[in-house]
């Protein structure tokens, strides 16, 4: 057993052959995908199958949803201590006005916000838009 099975298992997801490929894939891009982006990654799979995967990896703590402002989801691997249906790791994310890549600022955590009472916050994101230290080469 190789350590992204044991890893899937510890978060109780069963570890087929397409997780763990979907796995592998997010864990060597190092940035946010899209779910277009992994089809096309893998030529001979479902398009629902790799939809339920990312939601299932999405619900078990496995990767977290980046909405950037460009309309279409995008999903990175979660930080370390990410459980079912909670995620802790609020941190900032980049997207690149040039190359459209959006990457993960883990270093960098959105601070507490306090917000009014009576309100219930569900989920915070914070994206920097400008340009990536690959595009911003004069």
């Amino acid at each position: 057993m190789n350590d992204i099975e044991k890893f899937l298992i510890i978060k109780k997801v069963r570890p087929t052959a397409m997780r763990i490929l979907v796995f592998r894939l997010l864990a060597q891009r190092k940035k946010a995908i899209t779910l277009s982006d992994i089809e096309n990654r893998f030529e001979k799979s479902d398009r629902t199958t790799l939809y339920r995967t990312i939601k299932t990896f999405e619900e078990n703590g496995i990767v977290h949803g980046v909405n950037d402002g460009s309309g279409v989801p995008k999903y990175a691997l979660c930080e370390e201590g990410c459980e079912y249906g909670v995620h802790n790791d609020l941190h900032l994310h980049f997207h690149c006005n040039r190359c459209d890549e959006t990457s993960c600022l883990t270093e960098h955590k959105i601070p507490q916000i306090n917000i009014p009472e009576g309100y219930l916050a569900e989920d915070v994101h914070l994206v920097v838009n400008g340009l990536c230290n690959t595009c911003n080469v004069d």
